[in-house]
């Protein structure tokens, strides 16, 4: 819960809101912005692992109504 300076024993509503948008509106350390990953690793990965799912499900869907 967020301090409340004036102590008259109510929180303060946007307490929580005013840290976040400051957590938030913190610059990054360094001085510029950090590039995305320009890979497509996982996305392949991802892609490929989808196929093999649907294949598995096939196979066994074929097993099972033979």
């Amino acid at each position: 819960m967020a301090h409340n300076p004036q102590g008259n024993g109510n929180p303060d509503p946007a307490g929580s809101t005013q840290m976040f948008r400051a957590f938030v509106d913190e610059a990054p350390r360094g001085g510029r912005a950090q590039a995305a990953p320009s890979s497509s690793g996982p996305r392949v990965g991802l892609i490929i692992g989808v196929i093999l799912a649907v294949a598995v499900v096939a196979g066994v869907a074929w097993l099972a109504l033979a």
